[in-house]
């Protein structure tokens, strides 16, 4: 006997599966990447934060991560970065975080220490260094190593400075949970201090803190399980990385499982994998879903669950990921700048009945 075709709300597409990590069970698998807006002013959010984010859970994302969050005032890349170095902070942080989760989305937060690329000035003035004498800071690092040579030098962080950064990661995880944050997620990619601890290309230390491998890593697990032991045991616990350097001599993909399954074991449930931006000579290779590979490996081999960011910009692209097993998640940055109803409409291209607020309903029938 023949069988009919499942109707568009039966229809099993793998994109549109429930994800369940710890205590937290999201809708599907579009992830907002963080993606910083710097408009903030002494690191609060505000009205536009709460537009911009709420908009795609209302565009049926289902992990809302808001954008790269100083652990101090001097972890901002800018001036105009968000915070979460005080308890100040977490009243307009509440308000965003429970408009969100009112929409069906999940709310995280990424935190994280900007390093040596700190104190810079915001994107739409040039992005330069600043010096300061003009404002800014003295930057920190691994090593005295600038990110450019128009860059200041950075102050070797001592084994001291590096505990307080860890501690300050803790802090905030703590604020984010009173915030009514669900996930927290370790900013570890993309030239970041975290991630200039681990590249061999901007880690010269002696220490504890470098050389090997297993040194270079140290700072990012040990800071790993002060947050993980700062959030409730059921809240899921994801980090970014940047899985290569694209530069003869760094961080390899290999590399990356190691620092993957140390990760696993110091508490992380899921590794979202970016590359590069730690040197300023990198060669990238920009494509369609350029890091997916290293969100495969690493999901195979370290056996942690992955997310796969980077030029995803299709309903089928994104869905094919998933199916295949490359990774568990596709997280969107600059597509959902272009349309924070993403979701909604590749739901609808791949035959799935898309969760829609009652509101929109004549635009979805």
């Amino acid at each position: 006997m023949a069988t009919s075709n499942p109707s568009p709300s039966e229809k099993v597409v793998a994109l549109f599966q429930p994800l369940t990590i710890r205590g937290v069970t999201l809708r599907n698998r579009v992830f907002m990447s963080p993606m910083c807006q710097y408009s903030s002013e002494d690191g609060f959010a505000n009205d536009w934060h709460l537009v911009h984010l709420g908009s795609r859970a209302v565009g049926g994302v289902s992990l809302i991560t808001v954008e790269a969050t100083g652990v101090t005032p001097e972890g901002r890349i800018t001036l105009g970065c968000l915070g979460l170095w005080k308890d100040e902070h977490i009243t307009k942080l509440s308000q965003i975080t429970k408009f969100i989760e009112a929409r069906g989305a999940v709310t995280a937060i990424q935190i994280g220490h900007a390093g040596r690329k700190a104190s810079t000035k915001l994107p739409r003035e040039g992005g330069a260094f600043l010096p300061v004498a003009e404002g800014g800071w003295q930057i920190v690092g691994p090593s005295p190593i600038p990110f450019r040579p128009t860059d200041g030098v950075p102050h070797e962080l001592t084994s001291g400075e590096i505990a307080g950064v860890i501690e300050a990661h803790a802090k905030a995880a703590e604020r984010a949970v009173k915030a009514g944050f669900r996930v927290v997620e370790i900013h570890a990619a993309h030239g970041y201090l975290l991630n200039e601890f681990m590249s061999p290309l901007s880690n010269t230390r002696t220490d504890s803190y470098g050389g090997s491998l297993e040194n270079r890593i140290r700072i990012t697990i040990e800071t790993i399980k002060a947050v993980r032991g700062a959030i409730p045991a059921d809240m899921p616990l994801m980090m970014k990385i940047s899985s290569v350097d694209w530069a003869d001599g760094g961080f390899t993909v290999e590399d990356s499982v190691k620092l993957a399954m140390a990760s696993k074991a110091a508490g992380v449930d899921l590794i979202t994998c970016s590359s590069g931006n730690v040197v300023a000579h990198q060669k990238p290779e920009f494509k369609p879903g350029f890091n997916v590979p290293f969100a495969e490996k690493v999901r195979k081999e370290a056996g942690i669950m992955t997310a796969a960011v980077g030029m995803i910009t299709e309903a089928a692209q994104a869905n094919e990921i998933v199916e295949s097993g490359k990774a568990d998640a596709v997280t969107l940055a600059r597509e959902l700048l272009r349309d924070p109803y993403f979701a909604l409409h590749a739901a609808k291209a791949l035959g799935v009945k898309p969760a829609f607020p009652g509101q929109y309903t004549p635009a979805f029938l």
